[in-house]
């Protein structure tokens, strides 16, 4: 059984920067993990990936260059840094597992983080 947790979630204005954690506990070090988003009346999207090894990342094109994930196994810990951050990326963020092991971008989630907010206001 996998437990993640959010936090680092907040209000700031446009060009602030946040960062999040996600602690996980149970086995996430084979796994790829992941951070996606979710802004009122719109679906959930992939934000970010980090293969198990932290080796690989993925970025969608609206944070490519602005957004860092990474990883550090030995604390059972990924993170996501953003930096310019805009008002679009108002939305509620969670941390995923993937839930098939040594992958190089999460696929399938088999476990969310109960999400934490964020709100970039103009």
């Amino acid at each position: 059984q996998v437990q993640l947790v959010e936090a680092g979630g907040g209000l700031v204005q446009a060009g602030d920067s946040l960062r999040l954690s996600c602690a996980a506990s149970g086995r996430t070090s084979i796994y790829a993990l992941g951070w996606f988003r979710q802004a009122p009346g719109k679906e959930r999207e992939l934000v970010a990936s980090i293969n198990w090894t932290g080796s690989r990342t993925y970025y969608a094109e609206s944070v490519k260059g602005r957004f860092t994930i990474s990883r550090d196994n030995a604390k059972s810990t990924v993170y996501l840094q953003m930096n310019s951050l805009k008002p679009e990326d108002t939305a509620i963020y969670y941390c995923a597992s993937d839930s098939t092991p040594f992958q190089q971008r999460i696929g399938s989630p088999g476990y969310w983080g109960q999400g934490t907010q964020v709100t970039v206001s103009s």
